[in-house]
């Protein structure tokens, strides 16, 4: 009898811590139910926009309730491709993912789709394919054609004809063709005013910019209007400019017409010292929080544009005050 209830004892006692975990595991389950995970994987970090954006990426999942997992592949796209795979293994509920280019990111958009995890494209658009994703992108075209028509304002007003040079990024890059084009449209309506003498192919390399603009400041010295497609590139404009003594504030008679795109913390800096003109600003914040909000809204079955367009705007002295606390580089700056 005693034996009988110390078996008895032993299967209660055993049942219970059994029922004990069964608990614990549910529990445990629900509690990741609770929190949704989403993996960030950008392509480089090369400079502060993307910094910025990574920052704010994971600021507005933490505002959604949502944990992350953060990977970046230093400009390796079979890299990348492991990381996104990695992500998937791990049953991340959703992927946000700024790519190396519009190619490579292809057989990425695949894997999500076959993993059945709403995937959202950062700042560059996908060459045309078949799968499900959404793009969250800046209107680099209008952003760009929009600053480049209030520079070429300025020009007119002076009342003399301007000889103009564009620093063009990698035509790899669709952001880079569409900022070139907006620049392009922009300046045939201006015929009479701006002449372009100067294309500076820059691959977004510091060294090429350096070296081609320096070519072209000596081809032609009476260059008066530069555009940029990245505010990266300014520091490289600005060593060519003082070189040749043509970097000096708004109001002098040296002063060229200087413009970019992009809205970083040199840009507001110079915006607020007087040598920049005008500069065409993506709004980061917008659009890290229209990527996460897409993967939270998938999640919740509700309908999703393939396209989400962050229409950007133009900063220059007149609107300063106004637009600089919607400036990330404004903010990066006070920082």
């Amino acid at each position: 009898m005693g034996n009988t209830l110390k078996v008895k004892r032993t299967i209660f006692h055993g049942t219970a811590l059994l029922l004990s975990f069964i608990g614990l595991l549910l529990s445990a389950c629900a509690k990741k139910l609770e929190r949704t995970t989403i993996g960030i994987s950008f392509e480089i970090l090369q400079t502060e926009y993307w910094v910025a954006s990574i920052e704010a990426m994971k600021d507005a999942s933490q505002k959604n309730k949502a944990d992350y997992l953060e990977a970046v592949a230093n400009g390796d796209a079979n890299r990348q491709f492991e990381q996104i795979n990695n992500f998937i293994s791990r049953g991340v509920d959703g992927i946000v993912i700024a790519p190396k280019d519009a190619h490579t990111i292809i057989p990425i958009i695949k894997a999500a789709n076959r993993a059945n995890i709403p995937i959202v494209i950062y700042n560059r658009l996908p060459a045309e394919n078949e799968g499900s994703y959404t793009t969250v992108v800046a209107d680099n075209y209008d952003i760009a054609k929009k600053t480049v028509k209030y520079m070429c304002e300025l020009a007119r007003k002076s009342g003399k004809k301007h000889k103009a040079m564009i620093l063009i990024g990698d035509l790899g890059d669709i952001n880079a063709v569409h900022r070139r084009n907006g620049f392009n449209d922009a300046i045939a309506e201006y015929p009479d005013t701006i002449e372009l003498v100067a294309e500076i192919p820059t691959e977004w390399n510091q060294e090429k910019a350096l070296a081609g603009v320096t070519n072209a400041l000596q081809a032609h010295p009476d260059i008066s209007f530069i555009f940029s497609s990245s505010d990266f590139l300014f520091p490289s404009i600005i060593s060519a400019l003082k070189n040749v003594d043509k970097y000096h504030p708004i109001g002098h008679q040296k002063h060229v017409i200087l413009g970019g795109f992009d809205g970083d913390a040199m840009a507001y800096k110079m915006l607020v010292e007087g040598y920049l003109d005008a500069d065409g600003v993506q709004d980061v914040y917008y659009e890290c929080d229209a990527s996460i909000q897409a993967i939270i809204d998938q999640l919740n079955g509700k309908a999703v544009k393939q396209t989400i367009i962050d229409p950007g705007f133009v900063i220059h002295k007149d609107n300063l005050k106004e637009m600089a606390p919607k400036m990330w580089g404004a903010n990066w700056a006070k920082k």
